[in-house]
């Protein structure tokens, strides 16, 4: 089950990212990147658990749709910060709906209560897998 629940999540996440024409790691990284203005690749990249250079590819794909830029971060020329454009700002809102919907989907019929437990329990195990 720990297993089955996530890959159901990631089809219906794919299924609602290719409306707007982005991969489930394009949203996840515009996600991100909303979050933490000026995130560099690399912390992106570990953010994402990906290799440097596979994130480059995303942002490189990004930067074509017009949804992301690349700026010099400040006092490291060869650092490059992430930044969404307007593209990306505009539609945030509405993906922000898709997984709000998804997620109403994955809890209904649970309780608050119940919730609460497997959040608790989630974190147990989370907590037993750290190095």
């Amino acid at each position: 089950m720990l297993e089955e629940v996530p890959r159901k999540l990631r089809k219906l996440f794919d299924a609602a990212t290719i409306n707007f024409g982005l991969s489930r790691t394009q949203w996840r990284a515009l996600a991100y990147i909303c979050r933490t203005p000026g995130l560099t690749q690399t912390e992106l990249a570990k953010h994402l658990e990906m290799e440097r250079a596979s994130v480059g590819h995303v942002i490189d794909q990004l930067e074509t749709a017009a949804f992301v830029e690349r700026r010099s971060a400040e006092g490291n020329r060869r650092v490059w910060a992430l930044h969404l454009l307007p593209n990306a700002i505009e539609i945030l809102p509405t993906l922000r709906e898709a997984a709000d919907r998804i997620y109403e989907r994955v809890l209904t019929g649970i309780s608050e209560e119940q919730a609460t437990t497997v959040k608790d329990m989630l974190a147990i195990m989370s907590s037993n897998l750290e190095d």
